[in-house]
């Protein structure tokens, strides 16, 4: 899928982002280089991808506006191997008619995975938008849905 660039403060974790692509992220400039400051973040991440964790239990502490964080909060709600469109979220979150609201701010999410933005697609089914590229978000759906139901066993 590609190289994950991580990016965390005191508070925790601001930012998983992908290092290609359209939307690619690079390191600020006042960032510090620490690989081995991202052990916990690096085996949830290892777990997800090989099928052995559904949610991520780390501190975050991603930088957005109330309307983005709203947002952000309720991707964080969407089940594992489960899907929702832009407007099922913009009525979860009490705005039915802030659709690409949402969409703006799910773009802007800087907690790539961890907060799962690939879980949203188009009213009519189609997989729309990704900084991952499209590609990917397929590939992360289609492995929640290959380990959706052993998962649900082992809880």
């Amino acid at each position: 899928m590609g190289t994950l660039l991580l990016h965390r403060s005191a508070a925790g974790l601001q930012g998983v982002y992908w290092t290609a692509g359209a939307q690619a992220k690079r390191p600020e400039r006042h960032w510090q280089k620490k690989d081995d400051a991202f052990a916990v973040e690096k085996e949830q991440l290892a777990e997800y991808f090989a099928g052995r964790r559904s949610d991520f239990d780390l501190s975050l502490a991603p930088q957005g506006t109330l309307f983005q964080s709203a947002v952000w909060a309720a991707l964080a709600d969407i089940p594992y191997g489960q899907t929702r469109t832009y407007a099922e979220l913009a009525q979860y979150i009490g705005r039915p008619r802030a659709a690409r609201p949402v969409g703006s701010a799910i773009g802007r999410n800087p907690l790539a995975i961890i907060v799962p933005c690939h879980r949203v697609i188009g009213s009519n089914g189609a997989l729309v938008g990704f900084a991952g590229g499209i590609d990917n978000k397929r590939a992360l759906l289609c492995l929640e849905g290959k380990h959706a139901d052993a998962l649900d066993l082992a809880l």
